[in-house]
């Protein structure tokens, strides 16, 4: 793709945010419960600014009103007048866009702004003002057109940030990669608190409420590193577990909590999660979060949901490890990850996919990893993929019979680099190779079982490469002609000013699906 355009002061290596007024509208009075000029003895952009689901011609635009000593328990029930600006360069001059919303009440004073009708394929930049406060300047960037020639994109792939697990130096290198997005494929907050305490969440409960998870946002998206990310770059998201509750699938609590009461609790967590993101009117309204992105004729990028339609798990009531060789119900056809719609969806996106590249950005590693418990019988973990091997073989499956081309799935969830062949017989070695699969460590969140998981490689051929130590996350320089994934790995995750370094680097050939080193 396209480098962004250089304004004043702009460097590639590094995105400047200019927290300074830079543009005013003359006030005017307006009733009816809102703030239409107020002033703040704190400022209230203390959450920063976002945009997300870019188009050819379009983006959404994020923020939320809140100081840093905001209690979404005791939120003003008016609203903000909040004016926007859109510009072709980073001082705001070239303005192509500019107008007012509210930042509701109800919304816990989050304003998302869509755009549409700009020129695609380049980069733009954008502030908001409410009252005497403007926010940091943001940049972000419309996708090429459809079936534009494209000659790179550069995206970093993220996941698994529990913000008392360590800091988020990932997102510091990320600033200087020169990236097209970045895409989140969940645990973007915890609900709770387990492992190292690094630093503390804004609170020692667990987020539960609408109040608990609009404070537990606030919190997570109050990072310096993590503002700044978001400010550099569109983002693509979804979501996973820790966004409501561990290990939930569709409806079903991992915890026994009774149905109407998980019911009610899901809702609230998916509010407050819509509030914090930069997703569309469309997306927040029906929730559905599985999308499809379009890079001209270079990636077509398909962004699942893995959580919210699930069956229950199989043999165990939450991510456990299990025998897949004696729980009958593991292998059922009507156990599905992705339900009905969604599955359709992907499939005939997958058919009709012309796009060199067809991405599947999901939740979790898809390749089988079989594991020996003390005894040495064979385990799988019944909250991934191999808790739904059927969901599992139909994609696989799907892909084979229509012979879809350069398929590539990425992943997070599990704290660990992964590179695996995807295979259209895992029993068999010498199956035919027909996908590749990258998983990204987590952001922050305490690592996997480093040891244990090598010791069990023997049984997973098909996995390439594994690392299980180092928190990070993955970088991805597509091409037409190939693709290449680098492991980034910090060196501390609990130092804020750790460095990275590339630990490993894989490609994968136009038109040869597997892992080459």
């Amino acid at each position: 793709m396209r480098n962004a355009p250089r304004g004043d002061g702009w460097s590639r290596r590094q995105f400047i945010l200019r927290g300074a007024a830079t543009f005013g509208v003359a006030g005017f009075g307006l009733g009816g419960g809102l703030f239409a000029r107020p002033r703040f003895d704190a400022y209230p952009f203390s959450l920063g600014v976002a945009s997300g689901d870019p188009s050819a011609d379009g983006f959404v635009l994020w923020t939320r009103i809140a100081t840093a000593q905001s209690d979404a328990a005791f939120l003003p029930m008016q609203g903000y007048e909040v004016e926007w600006i859109v510009a072709e360069d980073e001082r705001l001059r070239r303005v192509v866009r500019s107008g007012r919303g509210v930042a509701r009440a109800d919304a816990a004073h989050a304003l998302h702004v869509e755009l549409d009708g700009l020129a695609p394929d380049r980069w733009y930049w954008y502030q908001f003002r409410c009252g005497d406060a403007a926010s940091p300047v943001g940049r972000t960037r419309t996708l090429p057109a459809a079936g534009a020639s494209v000659a790179r994109l550069r995206l970093a792939l993220a996941s698994c940030q529990h913000y008392e697990h360590g800091y988020y130096a990932a997102y510091r290198h990320m600033l200087g990669d020169d990236l097209d997005l970045v895409v989140h494929v969940g645990d973007y907050i915890y609900e709770g608190s387990w492992g190292p305490q690094v630093r503390r969440h804004e609170s020692a409960e667990g987020a539960s409420t609408l109040a608990g998870y609009r404070n537990r946002h606030a919190c997570y998206k109050r990072d310096p590193d993590l503002q700044r990310a978001h400010a550099a770059y569109p983002w693509l998201v979804t979501w996973d577990d820790h966004e409501v509750s561990n290990d939930y699938a569709g409806l079903v609590s991992a915890y026994d909590e009774p149905s109407d009461t998980f019911a009610a609790r899901r809702a609230a967590a998916y509010q407050a999660w819509c509030e914090h993101m930069p997703l569309r009117a469309r997306t927040r309204a029906t929730l559905r979060m599985y999308r499809r992105f379009a890079f001209g004729d270079l990636a077509a990028i398909n962004l699942l949901d893995d959580r919210q339609y699930r069956a229950a798990h199989a043999c165990a009531e939450r991510g456990e490890m299990i025998d897949a060789g004696t729980c009958a119900e593991l292998g059922s056809p009507a156990r599905s990850l992705l339900g009905t719609a969604q599955q359709r969806w992907l499939d005939d996106g997958l058919a009709r996919g012309d796009a060199r590249w067809n991405v599947v950005a999901q939740q979790t590693l898809v390749a089988p990893f079989v594991s020996r418990d003390e005894a040495g019988a064979p385990r799988v973990w019944a909250d991934g993929w191999d808790g739904y091997p059927a969901a599992r073989a139909h994609l696989l499956g799907h892909v084979a019979e229509r012979r879809i081309p350069n398929v590539v799935t990425l992943g997070g969830d599990v704290h660990a680099f992964y590179a695996c062949d995807l295979k259209a017989d895992f029993a068999d070695p010498d199956s035919a190779t027909i996908a590749t699969e990258f998983v990204g460590t987590s952001i922050s969140s305490q690592g996997d079982d480093h040891d244990a998981r090598v010791r069990d490689l023997d049984l997973n051929p098909h996995v390439r490469a594994y690392d299980g130590r180092r928190r990070g996350y993955l970088r991805c320089d597509i091409g037409h002609d190939a693709w290449r994934s680098d492991f980034v790995a910090l060196d501390d995750a609990t130092d804020p000013r750790s460095a990275a370094r590339k630990m490993r680097t894989f490609h994968v050939e136009n038109g040869r699906a597997g892992v080459q080193t």
